[in-house]
């Protein structure tokens, strides 16, 4: 039997979807996080032998607050992991210290370990679209975003879990960085008409700036620290730098990715977006 892979954040979006994924392919897997089969805590540092004893391999999700980073990796490498796999942002060496301040830091202990690391970084989820921070908007019939335009080819987080799975599992992959995306870039705007159209439903697309953004979120009762993250994030969109599509699913999967229409006609009839 091979080794236990631990998957952080196993509840999480990219958790579940990559634990199920090597566990369709025979994989034994724990499933980590506070509410999880294996209780792990960031801030209870007695939590993490149960993630890393005995585990061959890891899936790595940085926590909001990157200061267990550097004592939890070096746990992983007295555990003996042989693998992890981080998951990080598209471009994250490009977001000049304005946006995802613990995924940077975790890239830069991961690479500066001894550990077989291999990092992923996917553009925005499709999934944002159903169970995160776009899904509400749609629901109520309004989007509204400072993008300036500026397109973005979303993933599909089952591409990033088979993805991430083969990583896991695989040799040859170390000591690499992929960029992921989806098979080709939209605005916007283009999304939420193809969702629309998909639902039959009037759902509004509006461009705003990005003060405009700011004003909205907190209007809505948004924390402030949840305010910063969303407007870094779109300042970081606007610039352009992860527009274009990437290589990363094809190169490692030898298969181009989901496209966002035949997705959103994938999801459109389980009725996520009736409102």
């Amino acid at each position: 039997m091979d080794a236990d892979i631990s998957v952080l954040a196993g509840s999480g979006k990219s958790g579940r979807r990559v634990a199920a994924a090597l566990r369709a392919a025979g994989h034994p897997v724990r499933v980590a996080s506070r509410t999880s089969e294996v209780t792990f805590d960031w801030l209870d540092a007695s939590s993490w032998p149960a993630v890393t004893a005995g585990a061959g391999a890891l899936y790595l999700v940085a926590p909001g607050d990157p200061a267990p980073l550097r004592p939890f990796v070096d746990l992983v490498q007295e555990a003996g992991v042989k693998r992890v796999v981080l998951l990080s942002g598209r471009n994250a060496d490009e977001w000049g210290g304005r946006y995802g301040h613990a995924m940077v830091a975790a890239e830069d202990v991961v690479r500066g370990s001894d550990l077989s690391w291999t990092i992923v970084r996917p553009n925005n989820f499709m999934q944002n679209f159903t169970e995160d921070v776009w899904h509400a908007p749609l629901l109520a019939g309004r989007l509204a975003l400072p993008t300036g335009g500026v397109p973005e080819p979303f993933i599909d987080l089952d591409d990033l879990a088979a993805v991430a799975a083969r990583l896991l599992t695989s040799d040859g992959y170390e000591g690499r960085t992929f960029e992921l995306s989806g098979l080709t870039a939209l605005t916007f705007g283009d999304a939420v008409a193809m969702i629309a159209a998909a639902t039959g439903r009037q759902i509004r697309y509006d461009e705003i700036t990005p003060d405009a953004y700011v004003e909205e979120l907190r209007a809505d009762g948004v924390g402030e620290d949840w305010v910063t993250e969303l407007s870094s994030m779109f300042e970081v969109l606007r610039d352009g730098i992860n527009a274009a599509p990437a290589p990363g699913v094809e190169q490692v999967l030898g298969r181009p990715p989901r496209s966002f229409a035949d997705w959103v006609a994938h999801i459109a009839p389980t009725g996520v977006w009736d409102g």
